[in-house]
């Protein structure tokens, strides 16, 4: 794969006041932007172009990450106007500049030493995602995984879906059959979650994953933000 896409147009109303004048990728965290470690990350594995969907103080990204050069990367901005059109609406927004092969997806607000270099070239269906460990945050976790990787929306033991994941675009294919009359999707770009397609394609069998054992926060709140920069400034 050689394309990748970072969701970073979320408002992080829950980080606020942090987020008031900052981006919450572009917030720091052992000395670098949360958005930098999985740049980093990238480029190692030989990703060459990176979408950021952007919406919220979207002028903000450019000055700090540039074209992507520093890393051996080009990058490209998914502009998506002043309200973000959700995880749905802004891969299908950035559809255009991915393209029709899989493409490696995260979301630009987490950490994690998960070794991308894991990720399969393709998924066996329409997606491959990285589970963790339920956090204390949300102890119900998301999806249960079937001993072949198959994930449910029901069953046993659940996990938290890390935001790393493998996607091929064909899961957007029929997004309006499966959003229907949901709220944004008659907006042109459409708005509308990612959710209900994993949802409809696991009913098929066609979401699989693999389970992380190692480090991983959702940075959502300052103090989560301020524990994991703790931690990675006493390791380094």
């Amino acid at each position: 794969m050689t394309r990748a896409l970072v969701f970073a147009a979320g408002k992080g109303e829950r980080m606020r006041p942090l987020t008031n004048d900052t981006p919450k990728p572009l917030l720091r965290a052992g000395g670098k932007p949360l958005v930098e470690w999985h740049l980093e990350k990238l480029a190692a594995i030989g990703v060459r172009e990176v979408v950021l969907n952007v919406s919220w103080l979207a002028d903000r990204f450019e000055p700090v990450l540039g074209d992507g050069a520093r890393w051996g990367l080009r990058l490209h901005y998914s502009h998506e106007g002043k309200e973000p059109l959700e995880t749905g609406g802004g891969m299908l927004h950035a559809r255009r500049i991915l393209g029709d092969a899989p493409f490696i997806c995260v979301n630009g607000d987490v950490w994690t030493d998960y070794d991308f270099a894991r990720l399969p070239t393709r998924p066996r269906a329409m997606a491959h995602l990285v589970m963790v460990a339920n956090p204390p945050q949300h102890p119900n976790g998301d999806f249960s995984m079937g001993a072949a990787g198959t994930l449910r929306s029901d069953g046993g033991q659940k996990y938290t879906y890390s935001g790393i994941a493998v996607y091929d675009p064909r899961i957007l294919t029929d997004w309006r059959d499966v959003i229907g009359k949901a709220p944004g999707a008659e907006l042109s770009p459409p708005r509308f979650k990612l959710a209900p397609l994993l949802f409809d394609a696991m009913a098929r069998g066609e979401i699989h994953g693999e389970l992380h054992d190692g480090r991983w926060t959702d940075v959502g709140t300052p103090e989560r933000l301020a524990a994991l920069d703790a931690s990675l400034s006493e390791r380094a």
